[in-house]
């Protein structure tokens, strides 16, 4: 049996520009923090569960359902992934759920978790969803799932038991709705994750309409990411979640509409041209099973970032849709957060805090830079990287150098920032992020 996936998908924690922000209550004094919560109904596999609630909650907030990667865990997503500083941004609240199995793994692969209320993980996630909607005005319109790796196969899994619950999903090198199923009690399946089981898009809609029989309604909207060169869930099954979610939909296999978000990425849409077609896929040219996902992309897709649900009839392409990748807006005024270890920037200076996602033989670093009484009108961050460690990609930053002592500067549009303010760009390396310090200076 092939070992469980233990690689992370790197995540870039960048923000949308804001389109129409939802009426936000009064903070409070203290600042949010992630909060377990125990009791929360039905939890037959013994889940856990944190809550994300921003200080300034919308009047109708959504709510996303954030699943992490095999051998994670729901605060390690709140920390690696940029989610909960857009729910600051935009006023949703954020499920964090972890699996308590030793793969930190979760179920897709039994007969009860690919069955609407049969049981396993599926049913302790859906007591979580229940549990914030009786404490919380959210917008049932607005409930949304998203996923990385072993979190994008329940991703799938949700969305095609719960298409009643769920109004749109993000996948993130994740696979079909019922390939990782398994008859010999085993989590793992080595001809899902290899590649090797391919269907027609009638039968793989025909597995997700038999695990909820009877259903005639709406069908989630999904986003599906993927790396042409995967080799832990291979990239066959992007193709063969496109062909499931169009099949469910009743659309064309064809694109509508195809652009490049991202350098090396292809986008496609299904269904309509817009920013909520019904089905939106971005591969990855010549990345592995660590992509550069952006989570403000994500946010776009599951329309976290206006106060209302998309009502534009599928197939349809909603006035003023932007088609072009969304760039990195700083925190709003007065934000005091720091990240953990940076010291305060003085006037006129700014500060970096990183936080660094490894696996074997590569990491993605997510930097902030935070700006001093005084704002900044350009930055400049260096670091100096481990031996044997070298930059292979950048976001949201120009780069000088690859290996050794390097230095990112600000693009055109996160230079300037106000007094507090903060941006964020993204770099992936090979080898280890182990140990960088970064450093601020203001231009």
């Amino acid at each position: 049996m092939r070992s469980k996936s233990t690689l992370l998908t790197a995540v870039l924690a960048s923000a949308v520009a804001a389109l129409g922000t939802a009426a936000l209550l009064a903070a409070p004094a203290q600042a949010a923090t992630l909060t377990q919560v125990t009791n929360f109904g039905s939890n037959p596999t013994n889940l856990q569960m944190h809550l994300y609630v921003p200080d300034r909650v919308a009047a109708r907030p959504a709510l996303l359902l954030a699943l992490h990667y095999c051998t994670g865990s729901g605060p390690a997503l709140h920390t690696g992934t940029g989610f909960s500083s857009l729910a600051d941004r935009y006023g949703y609240i954020v499920i964090y759920p972890s699996v308590t199995r030793s793969s930190k793994c979760w179920d897709v692969s039994s007969a009860q978790a690919l069955r609407r209320d049969g049981g396993s993980d599926p049913v302790g996630l859906k007591s979580m969803v229940d549990h914030v909607r009786q404490r919380y005005p959210v917008d049932p319109n607005r409930i949304q799932v998203a996923g990385l790796s072993s979190g994008a196969m329940m991703t799938n899994v949700m969305l095609g038991l719960y298409p009643d619950v769920f109004e749109a999903g993000v996948s993130s090198s994740g696979v079909p709705f019922g390939c990782f199923a398994t008859t010999n009690g085993s989590e793992w399946n080595s001809d899902c994750s290899g590649g090797r089981i391919t269907r027609t898009p009638q039968a793989w809609g025909d597995l997700v309409r038999d695990a909820y029989p009877g259903y005639s309604g709406r069908r989630p909207r999904i986003q599906v990411w993927h790396g042409s060169t995967d080799t832990t869930l291979s990239y066959v099954n992007f193709g063969e979640q496109v062909k499931q979610w169009t099949n469910l939909h009743g659309l064309s296999q064809t694109p509508a509409y195809t652009d490049h978000p991202q350098s090396s990425a292809t986008r496609t849409r299904y269904g309509g041209t817009g920013g909520t077609a019904p089905v939106e896929a971005i591969s990855f040219q010549g990345y592995g099973h660590s992509i550069p996902f952006d989570a403000a992309q994500a946010v776009r897709f599951l329309a976290l970032d206006s106060a209302t649900a998309p009502t534009t009839p599928h197939g349809t392409t909603p006035p003023g849709n932007p088609t072009t990748p969304p760039v990195t807006p700083t925190t709003p005024p007065g934000d005091p957060t720091t990240p953990p270890g940076t010291t305060p920037p003085a006037s006129g200076a700014c500060s970096a805090g990183v936080s660094v996602q490894s696996w074997t033989g590569g990491f993605v670093a997510t930097v902030r830079v935070t700006a001093g009484p005084a704002g900044t009108e350009g930055w400049t961050v260096s670091l100096t990287l481990p031996a044997g460690t070298s930059v292979t990609n950048t976001w949201n930053a120009t780069a000088s150098g690859t290996t050794g002592t390097v230095w990112f500067g600000n693009v055109g549009y996160n230079g300037r920032l106000g007094p507090g303010q903060a941006t964020e760009f993204g770099f992936q390396g090979s080898g280890s992020g182990s140990g960088i310090t970064p450093t601020c200076t203001a231009g």
